[in-house]
């Protein structure tokens, strides 16, 4: 899309944006898409529609994408945040996943979760998005009158050593042939992609069930929105008889533009991007607590606001809308340490459940698949302690831990400690 100027382009993205955000929000609150929900079915019930449902919004990312790259009209390399870096961050995405499984899981829900709850009414979810978008705004931005965030405070001296050089970008077709990268992507896709449809398709409950269906393609699709539209936005300068990318404009603004006036605070959110939840909460704390400088406003931003109205639209059509607080002392402490750990998880692995489960994967970038598996790790862990807490009020964590190791099948079975009812 060809615009005679920046803020013209920029307005239209966020416009488009918007919109996209608002339709998910209220696609995911009518078809109770929820990712800590699809693990929670898995490990209480055995059952696993809802994580199909996440599957395959998966296999419709990964798919358009594919396409998207192949035809040139998205540009994942150049992302934001940069899921294809040649720099590994292995062990960020392993910790930061388990983090957030953990931390969602005492939060009642995801990054995307507590945006769609908050549009429902539930005033719990504001506190959890409070605390999860301080965290990530200080994980990123400095402390006033400093140059130290979080991360560099509690983290980076110790686990950013850990990380891997890569000689390729890490995604699996650079990493398979660095040479024919684009082929080889299109292959490992592919092959994932069928690999995953044929699991989902297997489940006769899924397949009887259109709100899965509509759940996972929408999701995938607002996806593969996201993409298109933060790579397509182009400005036309007829004076040098070139077009620039959003983020090429704003690197070479003094150069192009006459004035200051509508030039964004950063370059780096203005590149390719598509839907995550946890750092954008930190850039709405941000964009908060400046004033609302509209020199703040991003991607990220506007589908925070549009995922919440959406939501809200929803929740006022069906009559759904319920206004809930914490029931007592224990689930507001377990919210607060849940948001704590979303907070911390969600910036160092790089992305929430849609952020790296979906958008990330969409890239088939191996940092995302770690943090995926962590996630899911995290979160079912968690929840195989709870149950035993539950059954066995006096029993120590200990034995709850290793009875959940058990389960998951970690540990031998001998370890056991508890025995299920």
């Amino acid at each position: 899309m060809l615009f005679e100027s920046f803020t013209a382009a920029q307005s239209t993205l966020l416009w488009s944006v918007f919109g996209v955000a608002f339709i998910m929000g209220a696609i995911v609150n009518k078809t109770n898409f929820c990712t800590m929900g699809a693990v929670s079915d898995m490990v209480n019930m055995g059952d696993y529609s809802r994580f199909r449902a996440w599957l395959l919004a998966i296999v419709v990312a990964i798919v358009g994408m594919l396409i998207l790259e192949a035809a040139g009209v998205a540009d994942p390399d150049g992302s934001f945040p940069p899921y294809r870096a040649n720099q590994l961050i292995w062990a960020e995405n392993l910790l930061g996943g388990f983090l957030f499984g953990i931390g969602m899981t005492l939060a009642s829900g995801c990054g995307n979760k507590t945006l769609i709850r908050i549009g429902g009414g539930n005033l719990k979810s504001i506190v959890v998005f409070l605390i999860v978008g301080v965290i990530a705004y200080f994980m990123t931005t400095p402390f006033p009158g400093s140059d130290q965030t979080l991360f560099s405070i509690l983290f980076y001296d110790w686990i950013r050593p850990l990380a891997i050089s890569l000689d390729t970008k890490q995604d699996l077709g650079s990493m398979i042939s660095s040479e024919n990268s684009m082929t080889m992507r299109l292959i490992a896709g592919g092959v994932i992609s069928l690999l995953l449809l044929v699991y989902i398709v297997k489940s006769k409950g899924f397949r009887m069930n259109p709100e899965h269906w509509f759940a996972g393609i929408a999701v995938g699709l607002a996806v593969l929105a996201g993409w298109y539209l933060s790579s397509s936005m182009m400005v036309d300068i007829p004076d040098e008889g070139e077009q620039y990318s959003l983020v090429e404009y704003y690197e070479n603004w003094d150069m192009i533009s006459d004035s200051e006036e509508g030039k964004p605070a950063q370059g780096s959110t203005l590149s390719p991007q598509s839907f995550t939840f946890v750092n954008p909460m930190g850039q709405t704390v941000g964009y908060a607590s400046s004033g609302l400088q509209s020199s703040l406003l991003t991607f990220g931003i506007i589908s925070v606001f549009g995922v919440i109205l959406g939501s809200l639209a929803w929740a006022l059509i069906s009559r759904s809308f319920r206004i809930e607080w914490f029931f007592n002392i224990k689930d507001f402490v377990n919210h607060v340490i849940g948001a704590i750990l979303m907070g911390f998880g969600g910036v160092l692995a790089m992305g929430c459940t849609i952020g790296q489960g979906i958008t990330g994967l969409s890239t088939l970038a191996v940092g995302s698949i770690i943090a995926f598996v962590a996630i899911i790790f995290g979160s079912a862990l968690t929840m195989k302690i709870q149950y035993y807490q539950m059954l066995y009020e006096d029993a120590s964590f200990f034995a709850a831990l290793t009875t959940a190791l058990v389960e998951l099948r970690l540990l031998p079975k001998g370890m056991r400690k508890l025995e299920a009812l």
